[in-house]
């Protein structure tokens, strides 16, 4: 274009000289080297018109170049040569010194290419291909490990950022080699890098992961379905709003690891390979029955055997999975066997949910209904319900009502607001067990 023909500029340039002496390896070798530096710092690849891919990238004192082309693939790394054009005589330029920098033929355009900056924790992730960018098209894009979210920032030059080929480069050779010069200590510039990319570590956003599961949840209705193995029943449920792990990951910016954690935070169950949350009020039948068959027959609480229990449930024709499910729900594995333990917390909190509902009570009214519904066998204490129940005075009364943790924001600005908006003060012995569960990457909750 017109700007390939502007005149040649030269640039003064300060740099330091030092820099590490790379022995000469075979391509294997360089491949691997190229791979598994761990030095590396910044990456970008790119795609010209002479079909080939170009990744440059940019360690401590290196630059590495990767061609890849149809039928052959070249790796070259920026060497101690004896070339002075190019790339290479940007690297050797001592202090004081100077080289004539001008545009390539094949200058521009610059859309086409972004710089990623990583960290060397990163950087094996990225090469071996275990990161994925996740997020609508109405999102901001993450960027996922297995475990961990980044959040991606662009952040533009101030000054020009060069990118300048090695003069031998295949399919972008000097001008002076097309025109048979000798100009070795020329320069020519192909690109000019607008800014970088930024990636910056972040909470999953599982938010919505609560919203869509929460919108279908599984219910006593389609446990009959399921009986009498109605078809008419089941083309009913496709219409629902339903979720495959394929859809979460492809719908919520988590990483898998973050995705698996927030599936169990909200207890999902996967049936007939959907993501599923069991509805309450038949998560309570079930237990309900459970306890009844703990009773009947003599069983103890710290000691359950998940086949017998399974077995018994089935019987009283509740799904065998579901059965399983209440277990993983209200216990806890013994020791890693097949016992589970019924974890008196996790049993006496549902029963509290399951009184106040949207109401408020008197908190001895409430603690006195609270105590009959309890197992006995279990002791409960008001403790217990901390993050889940608050209290208010009104007059010379005390009264109780519900005010879930899990129903609060994930992102750390919007609980607050939720929080303040519902009290403007607060005692940190009440609202610390609202932040608990708040983990914002390299932020204490202090």
């Amino acid at each position: 274009g017109k700007e390939s023909k502007q005149k040649p500029t030269r640039l003064k340039m300060a740099v330091d000289t030092r820099r590490e002496t790379v022995q000469r390896k075979s391509p294997s070798e360089k491949v691997q080297s190229l791979f598994l530096n761990p030095a590396i710092r910044q990456f970008y690849q790119v795609r010209f018109p002479n079909s080939c891919f170009v990744t440059i990238l940019i360690s401590e004192r290196n630059i590495h170049i990767r061609f890849d082309f149809c039928n052959f693939t070249e790796i070259l790394v920026m060497e101690e040569t004896g070339i002075n054009g190019g790339a290479q005589a940007v690297i050797n330029l001592g202090i004081g010194s100077s080289v004539p920098i001008s545009y390539h033929s094949c200058f521009g355009p610059h859309e086409d290419l972004l710089l990623l900056e990583a960290d060397n924790n990163l950087v094996s992730d990225i090469f071996n291909g275990r990161v994925t960018l996740r997020g609508l098209p109405d999102e901001d894009a993450v960027l996922c490990i297995k475990s961990k979210t980044y959040a991606i920032k662009f952040v533009g030059n101030s000054n020009s950022m060069f990118l300048i080929p090695p003069s031998i480069c295949p399919g972008f050779l000097e001008d002076s080699h097309v025109s048979g010069s000798n100009d070795n200590g020329k320069v020519s510039v192909i690109k000019i890098a607008p800014g970088n990319m930024e990636l910056v570590e972040v909470s999953p956003r599982l938010d919505k992961l609560k919203q869509l599961l929460l919108e279908n949840p599984f219910g006593a209705g389609e446990v009959e379905a399921m009986m009498d193995d109605d078809d008419s029943d089941h083309n009913g449920k496709r219409d629902l709003a339903l979720y495959t792990w394929r859809d979460l990951v492809n719908t919520i910016q988590a990483s898998d690891e973050e995705l698996r954690n927030g599936l169990q935070s909200v207890s999902a169950i996967e049936i007939d390979g959907y993501w599923r949350v069991v509805d309450e009020n038949y998560l309570d039948m079930i237990l309900r029955m459970l306890l009844h068959n703990c009773v009947l027959k003599d069983w103890s609480f710290d000691e359950l055997d998940e086949e017998d229990v399974v077995s018994v449930l089935v019987a009283d024709e509740f799904p065998s999975k579901l059965a399983s499910h209440c277990l993983s729900v209200f216990g806890s594995k013994v020791n890693e066997t097949d016992k589970w333990k019924l974890e008196p917390r996790l049993v006496c909190v549902h029963f509290a949910r399951q009184i106040l509902r949207e109401e408020k009570m008197r908190l001895e009214s409430f603690m006195e209904e609270w105590k009959k519904k309890i197992p006995e066998g279990m002791e409960g204490r008001f403790e217990m319900l901390e993050g889940e129940v608050l209290t208010e005075k009104i007059g010379i009364e005390t009264r109780v009502y519900t005010f879930s943790v899990r129903s609060l924001p994930s992102t750390p600005a919007e609980r607050f607001s939720v929080l303040f908006k519902h009290r403007p003060k607060w005692e940190w012995k009440d609202l610390e067990p609202y932040l608990r569960d708040l983990h914002v990457p390299r932020v204490s909750m202090e």
